[in-house]
């Protein structure tokens, strides 16, 4: 299982972190270690002291494919979630500062959360929205179709450099709102207006 992610996939989050809006995606990726449920705590890494949220829209791969024809690309999927791109803020900085690849960022244990699938066809009927609450308190709100680069565009062309494999994870990207984590948060993610996880902070 694989973990691909999409960054600076919304305007408004590019800009609130002084990035240039990308002309095509920019993918990085997480290992299986990565990945933890609302089911577990989130500790956060002695390491860092400044993580950040991410809320995204994750894909759920439910077949093989490579080099995708974009008329075919919803026979790839049928689930999605919402995640959480966990990320050290200050180790990304620093290694974008020496032009230093952000696995240390953001590919270490636990920073790939994610909730329950629901079937894409609901997440859709129902509104296309997630959020995000920390503390109670709304800290990011997306829609689908605020992406820059749009579900089809994501699927071909990734599956353009890697082979897509069933039950492979693609995190989409997250609106502007990211911010600190602090021991002793309670996160909540919301698909609409449906509660699909809570995690406690350590």
């Amino acid at each position: 299982m694989k973990i691909f992610c999409v960054g600076r996939n919304y305007v408004a989050h590019a800009n609130e972190l002084g990035n240039a809006v990308p002309q095509q995606p920019i993918i990085f990726m997480k290992p299986s270690t990565a990945l933890t449920t609302d089911k577990q705590p989130f500790f956060i890494p002695k390491w860092t002291e400044n993580l950040h949220y991410e809320a995204e829209l994750v894909l759920k791969v439910k077949k093989n494919g490579k080099a995708i024809h974009p008329d075919f690309y919803r026979d790839y999927f049928d689930e999605v979630c919402l995640g959480i791109d966990f990320t050290a803020r200050d180790i990304q900085t620093r290694c974008k500062e020496k032009s230093h690849p952000w696995e240390l960022a953001k590919a270490f244990d636990q920073s790939a959360l994610i909730s329950e699938m629901i079937p894409f066809d609901t997440f859709l009927a129902e509104g296309g929205r997630f959020s995000l609450e920390r503390n109670d308190q709304v800290v990011q709100q997306g829609h689908i179709n605020l992406m820059i680069f749009n579900i089809q565009d994501i699927l071909v062309f990734i599956s353009q450099y890697f082979t897509l494999q069933m039950g492979d994870l693609i995190f989409t990207g997250t609106p502007a709102g990211v911010g600190q984590v602090l021991s002793g948060d309670i996160l909540k993610g919301r698909l609409n207006n449906q509660h699909v996880f809570s995690c406690r902070v350590k």
